[in-house]
């Protein structure tokens, strides 16, 4: 039987996979440095292909938010190659072992850290996962069939051009990193289905691939990265503080999975703080989807001070939050708004909308913050703290391969240890079972 160009890729990784298994931390270090310095060496021609693919979204009509997540520039490409020297500098998972005990009967007993095999990874307008994941699979000993969209097929192209040469420069297999190059959407089905080479797929997108992953996969899926974010403005919250956690978690890069999209008020608070945080927003251009009544307290503020409409004022608009609204990933400059009778209603709206990713609570008081931590299920559980910190870089990870929200094997921004399993290592000295 024919072997189609897919399975080849999936045999060619799994034969990689065992070469990095046994390569030493040097040797992957090595090619990590060299990824960095490549990046560095090959900027121009990368900005230049991601020139090419941002101007051909913007012609298709792609949103804002995809075309900014495709977006390169020195900044952004400068942030990728540090990141890749952090990962490099970082511990080697790899061969670590812990819980290691001696039994009753003199057997040696412990778990060792081992890689996962291969690795598919299914993702969209974002070029730097390409090197994320690269970077990760890497120093963990994992080989990696990477899909990106077709509208960043070029920047993929010449990122993944610097990883092989990289590869090669460290005496590593290219075949390490493979990349599926052909938009064929059949060929995401075909990877979801290809566990007699592939271990682990990790998709990075929207809701319909997470599903479809989840639906068509034959090999163990890793979901997360949907996320609809909330802080909750408790009655005692140091309103000063509170007003720049909320700025820096909505406008810092609204386009992303951990910028928050909901903001929970008490009642107490409301009217003092609402058009405070208001004002802070405005210059942003942020548009607040408000429930009847923050909506009315911000309404009589906006009408208060100005005298042009009371739905846009400096930039900011008011608008009533609708049916849907409360669950809704914006990845845009929109903010939902909602005040509650207090800490037991804001757990209670977290329960009924959140994707578990990552929500917070601005407080001054221990035991409401230290509640909060306990009852609120999410991945990543803030206490005065932007959510924006929902990141493997930020989170001393150095990287991420994605973001989980489930709570098997891994869970939150999934790091070097994340993507190993271990094996059970017993010695013994002509150990018998009675």
């Amino acid at each position: 039987m024919t072997e189609s160009p897919l399975a080849s890729l999936g045999r060619r990784a799994k034969a990689a996979s065992r070469v990095l298994a046994r390569a030493s931390t040097a040797q992957k270090n090595a090619a990590l440095y060299a990824i960095a310095d490549g990046l560095a060496r090959n900027q121009a021609q990368i900005l230049a292909a991601n020139a090419q693919d941002v101007a051909d979204a913007q012609a298709a009509g792609l949103s804002p938010a995809l075309v900014d997540r495709l977006l390169l520039n020195e900044k952004r490409l400068a942030g990728m190659a540090a990141d890749t020297r952090a990962v490099a500098a970082l511990p080697d998972p790899v061969g670590q072992e812990f819980d290691g005990r001696v039994l009753p009967n003199g057997l040696r007993v412990a778990r060792r850290r081992t890689p996962l095999g291969v690795l598919g990874v299914i993702y969209e307008a974002r070029p730097n996962v390409t090197v994320d994941v690269a970077s990760l699979s890497l120093k963990t000993g994992n080989a990696a069939i990477l899909r990106g969209g077709k509208e960043t097929l070029r920047s993929n192209l010449a990122l993944v051009d610097v990883i092989h040469a990289a590869l090669e420069e460290a005496g590593l297999p290219a075949d390490a990193v493979l990349y599926v190059d052909n938009p064929d959407r059949a060929l995401v089905t075909e990877l979801l289905r290809l566990d007699k080479y592939v271990d682990m797929i990790i998709p990075r997108g929207g809701n319909a691939l997470h599903q479809l992953c989840r639906e068509q996969a034959t090999i163990p899926v890793m979901t997360g990265g949907i996320g609809i974010c909330h802080l909750y403005v408790d009655a005692t919250a140091d309103q000063a503080k509170a007003v720049e956690i909320i700025h820096n978690a909505k406008t810092q890069r609204p386009t992303v999975c951990n910028a928050l999209d909901t903001v929970l008020v008490h009642r107490d608070v409301a009217a003092d703080f609402l058009p405070k945080m208001a004002a802070r927003l405005a210059p942003d251009g942020v548009e607040l989807r408000a429930d009847p009544t923050a909506f009315l307290i911000l309404e009589r503020t906006l009408h208060a001070s100005t005298d042009s409409s009371p739905f846009t004022v400096h930039g900011l608009r008011l608008t009533p939050a609708g049916p849907d609204d409360f669950d809704q990933e914006w990845l845009s400059l929109i903010l939902g708004v909602k005040v509650v009778s207090g800490l037991d209603e804001a757990i209670e709206h977290i329960a009924q909308h959140s994707t578990g990713h990552s929500d917070g609570i601005l407080t001054e008081t221990y035991t409401h913050a230290q509640r909060f931590v306990n009852e609120v299920d999410s991945a990543v559980v803030y206490v005065n703290a932007s959510t924006r910190f929902t990141d493997g870089g930020q989170l001393g990870l150095g990287a991420e391969v994605a973001v989980s929200t489930q709570k098997l094997h891994a869970r939150g921004p999934m790091g070097l240890q994340e993507l190993t399993t271990y094996k059970w290592v017993v010695l013994g000295d002509g150990h018998v079972r009675e």
